[in-house]
């Protein structure tokens, strides 16, 4: 593998042998499964990726060794073989979007440097939490692998990757599977250095925050784990897609709502809709202002759309960042999300979707006393911006659709 200052290189990487049915061991990222969703994908194949990914033990035993010993076993049977040369690895993703359009999104993976946020190079948009990287170093000290990617946008103003990555996937894949519904095709590219233009800084992290924060601690520990795993996609690529995410809260249901809607007629003009209509679709006749509908197991739905001249100075004393402020996820985040949960007679939980027919569902059949908050997507460009200033979105505003699979190829440290 290629080392200096460059911020993506060729690797070596390594990948399972058994391309015919690739599809039975390869799955999402650790942080979307689910602990069922984690036992379905493991009883597909003893080897299925999950199994050292999400790894877990007796008791008596320490899953992270479990994880390092399982992976050694899978190299010594040559479950998993390494590339002989370096080279860069284009997949494509061919998938549905919840309204049932087809997209295409096609990436590469290089090796990134693992060098934290202060060179400038690789820009965040989110905050972080300490548990899962404490989680995700153990694994990565046991293993000494990259088992999974970070998802990396590059800029790429002129289109000179997009059309690179396009020359590539015109000819015939290397290898082709499925996972979960979506096409996946891949194509091995070596060379070093790559025959394809590389990314230049700035890169701009859509999925991983936790993977890349976790992976620059380990690589101040160790020199030989500089790199991780990163797919980048051209952000002028047409298959690019961020979705929004919608908040499901749980046991909200018995909130006045009277009384928040006397709130929100302050700051919101408010519009009842028809339960049996389709809100996404009403929602997204708003426009550019900001909005959201409300919608509760009673059958009421509501489309909120703030008011030109509301007063957001609460809005301003709780998010100083301008940026992030004019957000409209940051908007309704803070003036209708946190509010229906602060007036909640009982103790509620959150959950978010990015596949608003699964809100709606949840809330037109009255589980759980759910009330639905439905947003408008933020644009990829606001994404960027954010991440330039150095401000920090709310938890779960964005949705990069579809998650990159874990175990197409992995990076070994040695």
């Amino acid at each position: 593998m290629a080392t200096g200052t460059e911020l993506v290189v060729p690797f070596r990487g390594e990948r399972y042998r058994a391309t015919g049915r690739l599809s039975q061991l390869i799955a999402p990222p650790y942080d979307v499964i689910r602990p069922d969703q984690r036992a379905a994908y493991a009883a597909r194949d003893e080897h299925n990726i999950v199994h050292v990914m999400l790894p877990e033990a007796s008791a008596a035993a320490d899953k992270y060794r479990h994880a390092a010993a399982l992976l050694a076993a899978w190299r010594e049977a040559g479950v998993l073989e390494r590339d002989p040369d370096p080279g860069v690895y284009v997949m494509s993703q061919t998938f549905a979007l919840p309204s049932g359009q087809q997209r295409t999104r096609t990436g590469l993976f290089g090796a990134v440097a693992a060098e934290g946020y202060q060179p400038g190079r690789i820009r965040p948009h989110e905050r972080t939490h300490r548990a899962p990287k404490v989680d995700r170093l153990a694994l990565l000290r046991a293993t000494r692998t990259s088992l999974e990617s970070i998802f990396l946008i590059a800029r790429d103003e002129r289109g000179t990757l997009a059309a690179a990555l396009a020359r590539i996937t015109a000819q015939a894949p290397h290898v082709t599977t499925t996972l979960d519904g979506t096409e996946l095709r891949l194509w091995s590219v070596a060379g070093d250095p790559s025959p394809l233009p590389l990314p230049p800084a700035p890169l701009y992290i859509a999925d991983g925050h936790h993977r890349f924060e976790t992976a620059s601690a380990h690589a101040a520990e160790r020199r030989d784990a500089s790199r991780l795993l990163a797919f980048v996609v051209s952000a002028q690529d047409p298959g690019l897609v961020v979705l929004p995410t919608h908040r499901v809260i749980f046991g909200a249901g018995r909130t006045s709502l009277g009384h928040l809607l006397g709130e929100w007629q302050q700051q919101f003009e408010i519009e009842s809709l028809t339960p049996a209509g389709d809100p996404m679709q009403r929602l997204a006749q708003v426009g550019d202002r900001t909005a959201c509908v409300v919608m509760t197991p009673g059958g009421q739905e509501f489309l909120l759309r703030l008011r030109p001249d509301a007063d957001l100075s609460a809005l301003e004393a709780a998010e100083p960042d301008r940026l992030v402020r004019a957000l409209a996820v940051t908007r309704i985040e803070h003036l209708v999300v946190r509010r229906i949960i602060g007036a909640a007679e009982s103790t509620v939980s959150l959950d978010n979707t990015a596949d608003p027919g699964k809100a709606v569902s949840v809330v037109r059949q009255g589980r759980a006393a759910a009330v639905a908050v439905l947003t408008q997507p933020t644009a990829l460009e606001q994404v960027l911006a954010v991440a330039d200033a150095g401000g920090v979105m709310p938890p779960k505003s964005t949705y990069f659709m579809p998650k990159v699979p874990s175990g197409m190829v992995l990076l070994p440290h040695t």
